[in-house]
């Protein structure tokens, strides 16, 4: 997916990384209603193999992943990471714990050295080793790799200061608008504000973030764990990237993603193994993932069609998300028709 050339004598045998796992993926229902969200497939992948490979891109091959919902959907996806060349240990989570939680569950593997926490829901080619070299320059407790939010999505705004430390988590942007945003500045042109800073999830952390990270209890790290340490004036440090960055916690995020590199490839379909489309069938701008059926006649643009979905000849998808209503155990939006649940994106 991307290169990235490994600077290895910033990373010690004894560092680690914690790709976090456990969440339910509502917001990517219903793609999730059988599988964790980072074991969904991207480009006929599971998810979060980029994680794996981006980690082990940088040279670190000693990753813990925790697990909550649908848990055996990671463990069948990436087994013990040996066919990623990496060495993996699993944290199951009977009681869903938060970002911070998760670390403190396996904080005794995690105190010798700094270590990596990263979301296993992202597609990206950020240098990591450009935040390791900032986080052992500033001798930070914690260093958080943030990107201009330029389209102003749903995503916290992070405020720093003049030295690039992180100061406050404030709530989300307003929406790009000539009213909300912009103001005339004369002969028709608007002059736009400064885009807000969003955290990518990527972060470099010192073990002694453990004095901060409450024992034995569900904990979010930008709501219990940053803020403690900020007041108390520990350097918890940005690193802004522009890299490349994607992150699938929505159906829309996630389709945009994949037609994006879909588009890359020159290609308008994505089919995993064992689809087939008959003649007759239009398919254009859509992700498929395994054993999809498109008979004659059908339509299918600008959608996802889930596993093992046959889309009946002279069907029109459009603009939505298909499943087997068999998987289903409960209809929480959308329409059954036939044997197929169609969710409107």
């Amino acid at each position: 997916m991307f290169f990235v050339t490994p600077l290895l004598s910033l990373v010690t045998k004894k560092m680690k990384a914690v790709i976090l796992a456990a969440g339910f993926g509502t917001r990517l229902w219903p793609l999730t209603e059988d599988r964790t969200k980072p074991a969904i497939p991207f480009l006929n992948r599971p998810l979060i193999a980029y994680a794996v490979d981006y980690l082990a891109a940088h040279g670190i091959r000693d990753i813990i992943i925790n697990l909550h919902h649908q848990p055996e959907s990671i463990r069948r996806a990436l087994g013990d990471g040996s066919a990623l060349g990496v060495k993996l240990h699993y944290s199951f989570e009977e009681e869903i714990l938060g970002t911070s939680g998760a670390i403190d569950r396996v904080r005794d593997r995690l105190l010798d050295d700094d270590f990596i926490v990263i979301n296993g829901k992202i597609v990206t080619d950020i240098d990591l080793h450009e935040a390791m070299r900032e986080h052992k320059a500033h001798d930070a407790i914690a260093t958080l790799v943030l990107k201009e939010n330029g389209a102003r999505e749903h995503f916290s705004i992070v405020e720093i200061d003049a030295r690039r430390r992180v100061t406050h988590f404030a709530g989300f942007p307003e929406a790009v608008t000539a009213e909300a945003s912009a103001t005339d500045a004369g002969g028709g042109l608007l002059k736009i504000d400064r885009a807000p800073l969003m955290f990518t999830g990527i972060q470099v952390l010192s073990p002694r973030i453990f004095d901060y990270v409450p024992r034995n209890c569900f904990s979010h790290s930008t709501i219990h764990v940053y803020p403690c340490a900020i007041a108390d004036g520990k350097p918890v440090v940005a690193h802004i990237t522009n890299g490349n960055w994607f992150e699938m916690s929505t159906l829309d995020r996630y389709l945009e993603a994949s037609l994006i590199f879909m588009r890359k490839a020159e290609a308008t379909v994505i089919q995993g193994a064992g689809c087939s489309i008959e003649p007759g069938a239009s398919v254009e701008d859509a992700v498929l993932w395994e054993r999809v059926h498109v008979e004659s006649g059908a339509r299918v643009r600008n959608a996802v069609i889930g596993d093992d979905v046959r889309v009946p000849a002279d069907a029109v998808i459009e603009n939505a998300v298909v499943v087997r209503r068999k998987i289903i155990d409960e209809v929480e939006r959308g329409e059954v028709i036939g044997d197929n649940l169609i969710v409107p994106l």
